[in-house]
């Protein structure tokens, strides 16, 4: 096991701390404002959306048009794993899920300014904070009927006679618990994949088993997240924030905490996408950094082990980096 460092503010609130799913807010005083101030909201575009800003012109959430994902100025936390290398990730940004896409105007419906209140300063788990719940040495925690809901996650099982372990672990598998889809298809976990994700299975157990965002049972389009990272890029939900060219985008600065990265590491012909990672910002060396499940690594990583986890190094994740999306 090795030492996963996760701080929240001046008190230094471990990880392991933080617990329950992400549903209420923190007990701990925010600095920003009430969402009845005076708020202005500043129209913006590539990509089109929000900013909300106090009297002072601080900025409280950036909301993107067709996507839930909101990022939201809160108390200062560090996500670091030192044990695989790589810059730890000091930030302000809390991201969380809004209960309606946004859209121009979303401001003045009856459900935004109480969610707003609701989040403003929280300290509940968030996306980020519930990622940093897999990653390696992250303690175990268990729900009220015993699933273990989070804790150091493995990629998987060995695969055939020894060899590198198959893509096949899903969120439920690490849960060990089934699950029916909203398309009534069910799915039963595989008892050796227990504790285990891939790298999009890891994504759907932080964005849909722990964020609540609903998720599909295959890679069919439809009202949910897809299976597989090829899906999630293809025909999954989620504003466009970085069009797949063929080649590494450049103006990584449209990123924001939170965005899903899509990358060809085997660079077949057919140029579909085969990992998926969680955006996390900016590391304290001014790099991109992102956390991803990954083989090498043996789970979720946002070290360097298996390969540098930043998009502007020119190793083998920032060559094969290719598109965004913001759920």
């Amino acid at each position: 096991m090795g030492v996963l460092a996760v701080a929240v503010g001046a008190t230094g609130i471990a990880v392991g701390q933080l617990r329950g799913e992400p549903t209420a807010p923190g007990a701990a005083p925010s600095r920003v404002a009430s969402a009845s101030a005076d708020l202005r909201f500043l129209r913006r575009d590539a990509p089109a959306g929000t900013t909300v800003v106090d009297t002072a012109g601080t900025v409280l959430a950036t909301l993107t048009d067709g996507a839930r994902t909101a990022t939201i100025d809160g108390p200062q936390r560090t996500f670091a794993e030192p044990q695989f290398g790589g810059a730890p990730v000091t930030t302000r940004v809390w991201v969380r899920l809004m209960p309606h896409e946004w859209r121009a105007g979303a401001e003045d419906e009856p459900w935004f300014r109480p969610w707003l209140q609701e989040n403003l300063g929280s300290t509940a788990p968030d996306v980020l904070a519930s990622a940093a719940e897999y990653l390696d040495g992250a303690p175990e925690q268990r729900d009220a009927e015993g699933v273990r809901k989070g804790g150091d996650a493995r990629f998987g099982p060995p695969g055939p006679n020894g060899g590198p372990s198959p893509e096949n672990s899903d969120f439920y598998d690490y849960l060990g618990i089934g699950w029916r889809f909203p398309d009534k298809q069910a799915r039963r976990p595989d008892p050796e994949r227990y504790g285990a994700v891939d790298c999009s299975g890891f994504v759907r157990l932080v964005y849909g088993y722990r964020a609540g965002y609903p998720l599909l049972a295959t890679e069919k389009p439809g009202a949910g997240l897809p299976r597989r990272a090829r899906a999630m890029a293809e025909v999954g939900p989620g504003t466009v924030v970085l069009p797949d060219t063929g080649v590494p985008p450049t103006n990584v600065g449209a990123l924001q905490a939170g965005d899903l990265l899509f990358f060809d590491l085997d660079e077949a012909p057919d140029r579909r996408m085969d990992h998926v990672a969680v955006y996390l910002g900016r590391d304290d060396r001014g790099q991109p950094r992102f956390v991803s499940s990954r083989r090498r690594a043996d789970g979720p990583t946002l070290g360097d082990l298996g390969g540098t986890s930043v998009l502007d190094d020119g190793g083998h994740y920032a060559r094969s980096f290719r598109a965004a999306k913001r759920l």
